[in-house]
């Protein structure tokens, strides 16, 4: 096993303190044991729960109860002669205490001759100035596919020896349920996996939406990603047809579990055009045609007054994402947290620089989904080939698609599109995105209730009549923006 042979090498070459990053520390405490045990060196054990003990049950040489503080414990361990391993946790949570690092440092410097090793175990531990030269830092490495299988099998065993029958499992539903573990500790991907069988012990490809929010819960660092769990399929998109033929040439690819020989994984595409036209539904119907999560980037959220903070925000939310992988990350209206040509370094600046460090180094399988409505807001380093595979713009709807949209939010509402006339509509609500056809509908329908009426044609019609399409109301900027688009994009229809 890496990480055992891992801990033993930094062991055997002398490393004094010896810092485990991990959120499982209960594997990170057996791992420790079997090392003890394959060495032969006696083995401490502290928490401030319990205090020191040899081996985690004998009382350490001093009286037992009197090593529960941290400072005690660290005396203790500089009074023992005979050279041990001491395994500590919560010590991490004290490392800005001036006495607690130099007892660390005045241990770690007597290890020549008194060679203990101080095993520290955290989540997430900042290694003191004054340490970094005596120690190593390790973090404990994640299952793989194969131990994650195993995990799934051992609990369905578990569970099935418990009540005294078989798990019901198809080896598509348990390569499903592995491949979406991935990213998750081995403890955490047993409580999931445990979860997923409790109540009905069957493991099936429809347990993967719960095994994902909850994963994401278990990632989530703050707010600033959001799981989407309402992703739309493509017969909710009426129209964008290249785009559509776009993914499906490379779904396959994308999801395939070994890279396809002379392909490149996809990475992501751009989609331009004008507010309403339908860019999120299109972004949100890439993850449900794709059968992948799909996570929200809200760059609002990632603003932070403290200097470099939003820069971490960025990162950790990056890091999350690849460990949802294979999932579709998007960024809706991306412009507006990038640098314009008016940021003079700000923190827009300084995204811009870890986004496109990411896009360009990332091997994930994250495929990034970013959609804009002001181009002239995008700095142009984003907007270069290679840093997207492709960018598309999204345009008003053709009649054929605004009659499509009419018929697709009728029956959303109950109605039956067989009785309305649509191509009336899709002509009368000339120059209307896909929201604001949406809107008429919901309008008129609201009219056909307060008149006790059925909705009809008519009443849709009036609705569209009794208001003006942002192509009208911005209609200088809209036409610029279609101009734009037409010799410097891909149409998504």
């Amino acid at each position: 096993m890496r990480d055992l042979d891992d801990l033993e090498l930094l062991i055997d070459t002398g490393t004094p303190l010896i810092f485990i990053q991990t959120g499982d520390a209960a594997r990170a405490e057996s791992l420790v044991r079997r090392l003890g045990a394959r060495n032969g060196a006696p083995l401490y054990r502290w928490s401030l729960a319990t205090g020191l003990s040899r081996g985690g049950e004998q009382p350490a040489p001093a009286a037992a109860g009197n090593a529960l503080k941290p400072s005690q414990m660290l005396a203790q361990v500089l009074s023992l002669r005979e050279p041990a391993l001491f395994l500590l946790f919560d010590l991490p949570r004290y490392l800005d205490d001036p006495l607690i690092v130099s007892q660390l440092r005045e241990i770690a410097t007597r290890h020549a001759s008194v060679p203990h090793t101080l095993l520290l175990i955290g989540s997430a531990v900042a290694v003191p100035e004054d340490l970094l030269g005596l120690s190593a830092q390790i973090e404990l490495a994640l299952p793989t596919t194969d131990e994650l299988r195993q995990i799934v099998h051992e609990e369905a065993e578990a569970w099935g020896r418990k009540r005294g029958q078989r798990v019901q499992a198809t080896q598509a539903a348990i390569d499903a349920l592995t491949r979406n573990l991935a990213g998750l500790s081995h403890a955490d991907s047993r409580r999931l996996i445990r979860n997923a069988v409790r109540d009905d012990g069957i493991l099936a490809e429809s347990d993967i939406p719960g095994l994902l929010d909850a994963k994401y819960k278990l990632l989530d660092r703050g707010g600033v990603l959001a799981f989407e769990t309402n992703t739309a399929s493509m017969a909710d998109v009426a129209g964008l047809e290249r785009l559509k033929a776009w993914l499906a040439e490379r779904r396959e690819v994308f999801l395939a579990p070994t890279p396809t020989p002379g392909l490149d994984s996809p990475k992501g595409l751009l989609l331009l055009g004008v507010q309403g036209a339908g860019k999120s539904l299109a972004a949100k119907s890439v993850a449900g045609a794709w059968g992948l999560p799909l996570l929200r980037l809200d760059f609002a959220t990632l603003y932070n007054k403290f200097y470099g903070e939003t820069e971490r925000n960025l990162r950790e939310s990056l890091k999350t994402a690849a460990v949802m992988a294979p999932c579709v990350l998007w960024i809706d209206e991306i412009e507006k947290g990038l640098a314009s040509e008016g940021d003079d370094g700000g923190p827009g600046k300084r995204i811009l620089g870890t986004l496109l460090t990411w896009m360009a180094e990332r091997r994930d399988k994250v495929f990034l989904v970013a959609t804009a409505n002001d181009i002239e807001a995008l700095p142009p380093e984003l907007l270069r080939k290679g840093r997207f595979d492709e960018i598309f713009f999204v345009d008003l709807p053709s009649p054929a698609v605004r009659a499509a949209i009419f018929g697709i939010h009728l029956r959303k509402r109950a109605q039956d599109p067989a009785a309305f006339d649509l191509e009336h509509l899709a002509t009368t609500a000339e120059g209307f995105s896909g929201a604001e056809i949406e809107q008429a509908v919901v309008s008129a329908l609201y009219a056909a209730r307060a008149r006790n009426e059925a909705l009809t044609t008519a009443l849709i019609a009036a609705s569209i009549t009794g208001t003006r399409p942002l192509s009208v109301v911005m209609g200088e900027k809209i036409a610029w923006l279609r101009a734009w688009a037409r010799e410097r994009t891909v149409s998504a229809d």
